[in-house]
């Protein structure tokens, strides 16, 4: 729906049009600085993935970070992507102050899927090699099991976490599929291209799990859905993530205490 603020198509301009934000480290140092400021652990991809391939060109992410490591603040980071490990050596540094997670998202193993689902994201053996690298440097790293499709991906979930595992993720979690506003349609219409034979059922565990509408947002239930198929998955979510000792996603293992506000730009890069 992002998109279709700016007056863009949440399809077609969605996979193919990016909007760069700029200013964004010079408000951040602002807000750093702010004398009423609360240092808690910040999220970057809340929205959309901060590892966009027009990151190669802003370096956006990349001087976030600069300044969050320069003023001792935690941060996690959610992507899909493999352009994290550019930035693998400022990670770790974090990492041993206790200063960043990182969840890389995996939604299917099954390459065919992948590529008309998300057909512009990496592969799914490329997502768990950003795994394993990012482990075996000591940056502390999750999946998120996202979107959980009701019909169509949930069979995979003890395998993504079998092989998150393996590969060297120690944290998980999951979404379930959401649909609002003019996404639904388009989800749909993907569903009766690619899967004609899944859509009616598929689009019936969805609504069976949003209250028997394809979306909602309340905060406490957009992420997880509820009803007795809702239940189901986060049961089996739970038991393979116990059975391979992932545990649940969680902040409390980042440090505030060693936050240092900025004060001129001089003692940001010392």
């Amino acid at each position: 729906p992002s998109h279709a603020y700016w007056d863009l198509s949440p399809g077609l301009d969605f996979e193919t049009r990016l909007i760069a934000r700029t200013g964004m480290v010079e408000r951040l140092e602002e807000e750093l600085a702010h004398p009423r400021y609360v240092c808690r652990p910040i999220n970057l991809s809340g929205n959309t993935d901060c590892y966009q391939p027009i990151e190669a060109r802003y370096r956006t992410t990349r001087r976030l970070l600069e300044l969050l490591h320069a003023c001792r603040h935690p941060v996690t980071l959610v992507t899909k992507g493999t352009l994290v490990l550019r930035d693998i050596e400022l990670l770790a540094s974090m990492a041993e102050h206790r200063l960043v997670r990182v969840f890389v998202s995996l939604t299917s193993l099954d390459a065919n899927l992948k590529r008309t689902l998300e057909p512009r994201a990496a592969s799914p053996q490329a997502r768990l090699k950003v795994i394993r690298e990012l482990n075996t440097a000591g940056i502390p790293v999750g999946v998120l099991v996202s979107p959980v499709i009701p019909g169509l991906t949930d069979h995979e979930i003890e395998r993504l976490l079998e092989a998150a595992s393996r590969a060297g993720a120690r944290t998980a979690t999951w979404m379930l599929l959401r649909l609002p506003r003019e996404v639904a349609p388009l989800f749909e219409a993907w569903l009766h291209t690619h899967h004609p034979e899944r859509a009616a059922k598929v689009m019936s565990l969805v609504r069976q799990c949003r209250g028997g509408k394809t979306n909602e947002p309340a905060f406490g239930r957009r992420f997880r859905g509820e009803g007795v198929f809702a239940d189901l998955i986060d049961q089996r979510f739970r038991r393979a993530s116990r059975q391979w000792g992932l545990q649940p996603r969680a902040e409390q293992g980042l440090d505030t205490r060693h936050f240092r506000p900025p004060r001129a730009q001089q003692d940001l890069f010392d």
